[in-house]
């Protein structure tokens, strides 16, 4: 089947089979890297992106799911938001090995799109993405760090 696919402000017309996950049409097809393939089954979070500005994960989403919506990847231009937390995980030294930091910017950016002053509970509760370093502290400091800039 084709799809269009509206990704980081292009349109993309993709051929695929209904159910191909959205990150392989990402990486494979398209050559969006960013998104990283971590554990499959959208446990891990590594794999986020915006879908009409929701932070979803693609290793499970299906193609077919996504016609016709605005997807946002890291690769695309930053707006603010996404701006202040890049600086504010430099600030903060947020990533040891890296892998997992697309995936946890682009929830980040879809929590401070829905509240822009969280508390601690609330960025525990949205970002569930795994970091097998353990950087959780230094992330939950960076989103409050980047949501004060933006205040």
């Amino acid at each position: 089947m084709n799809y269009t696919l509206r990704i980081n402000g292009d349109t993309h017309q993709v051929e695929s089979e209904p159910e191909v996950p959205l990150l392989w049409i990402l990486r494979d097809v398209l050559g969006l890297t960013g998104t990283k393939f971590g554990c499959g089954v959208a446990a891990c979070g590594a794999c986020t992106v915006h879908v009409d500005g929701r932070a979803m994960r693609t290793c499970t989403l299906p193609v077919s799911a996504v016609a016709d919506k605005d997807i946002a990847t890291i690769e695309g231009p930053a707006d603010a938001r996404l701006q202040a937390l890049q600086a504010a995980w430099i600030r903060h030294q947020v990533p040891q090995c890296g892998y997992c930091q697309s995936g946890m910017l682009m929830a980040a950016a879809a929590l401070l799109a829905e509240r822009a002053q969280p508390s601690d509970a609330d960025i525990d509760r949205a970002i569930t993405n795994i970091c097998r370093c353990g950087t959780y502290q230094r992330v939950r400091r960076a989103i409050h760090d980047a949501a004060g800039k933006l205040a």
